[in-house]
């Protein structure tokens, strides 16, 4: 599965379904350029078992003020809609999948 750009109108069908990582970014975040690889390579390795997913922060303000991102790169797991994790800054893979539980 290839990583999902969301925006406000389809954020919460997205999310809505299974396990989700979530990762709240900017284009011109030095840190978030180095997560973007790591998330790429955490979809590969979960195979369609979790959706991978991002939301530029600059593009959709509203989605980050939702869910209260100060600091990028954010990420937050959902299970079936619901918040279950949110770390602020890169993570690893085995950090990502930490999060799913």
């Amino acid at each position: 599965m290839a990583v999902l750009h969301l925006t406000k109108e389809n954020f919460d069908a997205s999310i809505a379904e299974g396990k989700v990582i979530v990762d709240f970014w900017a284009t011109w975040c030095g840190p978030c350029r180095m997560q973007a690889p790591i998330l790429e390579q955490f979809d590969a390795q979960m195979g369609g078992n979790v959706k991978v997913c991002k939301v530029d922060v600059d593009e959709q303000p509203e989605l980050a003020k939702r869910f209260g991102i100060f600091s990028i790169p954010t990420l937050i797991a959902f299970n079936n809609g619901a918040q279950t994790e949110k770390r602020v800054g890169v993570q690893t893979a085995e950090q990502l999948a930490e999060m799913l539980g």
